[in-house]
Parts: C-alpha cells; sequence; structure tokens
C-alpha cells in the first residue's frame, strides 16, 4: 500500500505542483492537497511536504507568515508523532519560522536572486530522507531562492554538525550560508529542510535525477513499513 502523503499549499505557493509530481512519480498516487487555511489535516498521513514559492509574498520574512496558518498546528503534530517532513526552500524557511528547526535564512548574501543547477555534498546518509545516497556523494540540485543564506549561531551550528544534522552542504557556496549548509534534519531525524530543490531533479527531462533517491528512500521506506 503506498505511503499516504499530503503537500501543503501556501498563498504564494509555486513549486507544490512540482513536489506532487515528484512525490506520484515514486508511489504511483497522487498525494493529498492541503490548502494553508484547514484546521486540519487529513487523518493518517505517511509523508508532509512543505514546497517551495513565495508564502505571502515574502511579506515580514520568508515563510513568518506561513509559519502561523493554521494547517502548521497540524503539520508540528505530526511532526512530533515522527511523521517525516520535508520542507524545500520557502518550505525549508517555513520550518525555520515555526520553530520545527533551528537557525534562519537571510538574504542571499550576494543580494541577488539565485536561479541554477548547484553541486551539493551528501553529508549524513543515514536519515530516512538520505539513505539512498553515499556519504559524501556529490549530486546536482538546482536551487532557486533569495533568501537562501542559512544562518544560525556558533552553538547551534556545533551542535548540529555533532550530532550528524547537517543532510547537505553546498561544494561551491551560492549565497553565503554558515558553513556551506543547504540542509538541516530536526534532532528525530524526520524532518528535513533543505533550500535546493530534489523535486526539480526527478527526470532526465529536467536535466537530471539525482532529487530522486531523496523521495525513493523516504516513501518506499514508508511503505515497507
Amino acid at each position: 500500500m503506498p505511503p499516504r502523503a499530503a503537500v501543503i499549499t501556501f498563498p504564494g505557493s509555486n513549486c507544490d505542483r512540482d513536489m506532487a509530481v515528484a512525490i506520484e512519480r515514486v508511489t504511483g498516487t497522487a498525494p493529498l492537497r492541503v490548502w494553508h487555511a484547514d484546521a486540519e489535516l487529513p487523518e493518517r498521513l505517511d509523508f508532509i511536504a512543505l514546497p517551495g514559492g513565495f508564502s505571502y509574498g515574502d511579506y515580514l520574512r520568508s515563510g513568518a507568515m506561513a509559519a502561523n496558518s493554521p494547517v502548521m498546528r497540524g503539520v508540528k503534530q505530526q511532526a512530533e508523532r515522527g511523521v517525516p517532513v520535508l520542507g524545500v526552500c520557502n518550505g525549508f524557511q517555513v520550518l525555520t519560522e515555526a520553530g520545527l528547526l533551528p537557525g534562519a535564512l537571510m538574504r542571499n548574501a550576494s543580494q541577488n536572486f539565485i536561479c541554477r543547477t548547484v553541486p551539493l555534498k551528501v553529508e549524513n546518509s543515514t536519515s530516512l530522507f538520505t539513505a539512498g545516497f553515499a556519504s559524501g556523494q556529490t549530486i546536482d540540485i538546482p536551487v532557486a531562492h533569495h533568501d537562501g543564506n542559512y544562518f544560525a549561531d556558533e552553538d547551534t551550528l556545533d551542535r548540529l554538525e555533532g550530532e550528524g544534522r547537517v543532510a547537505f552542504r553546498y561544494v561551491e557556496n551560492c549565497n553565503g550560508s554558515r558553513r556551506d549548509i543547504a540542509g538541516v534534519l530536526n534532532a528525530a531525524g524526520n524532518v528535513l529542510g533543505m533550500m535546493p530543490h530534489p523535486e526539480r531533479a526527478v527526470d532526465p527531462a529536467h536535466g537530471g535525477t539525482d532529487g530522486l533517491a531523496l523521495f525513493e528512500n523516504a516513501l518506499r521506506s514508508l511503505a515497507d513499513a
């Protein structure tokens, strides 16, 4: 039985369809589409995805308003229960603003919007999301963001590295992120936030499939369970 997945859509999301297509490509079943104003999530979810975009037009701070949407209460509850949650780009920003991941995403050091494919180094290959990769493997994943500069204080950065919670690093730092961090995990390992877009790297026609392993491992392991 395929895992029961959901993709959350906020006002200004623009990668929700891409995320849904990537999930369906792996599971064979279209995920549920959930609007941000829904007070409750569908029952019996196995996987939740927060897609990229510009929720609420990035007013206040990127992801700040979306983090207070009604649906986020349910996302937090499910994450605390161990349901895997993936936040990509704006979804990563929402997760940090909601307190589900440490740190913050600031304006790119160049002050410019960055849209290109970048090489990433896989730092942690033991999580639900990354076990399909080899530790130290380099993968090519697209980025498209203006506020992707990951920041956290030194103690938090030391803790993330010491606990193996840095999932991905930029091989060439494109946005000024502290310690080249491109993606981080929560302490339990069931929440991943990353700025690069793995859902845009699942089809050869789009230039590469290096993002496919992330979805295959996370979703198929749920199906096996």
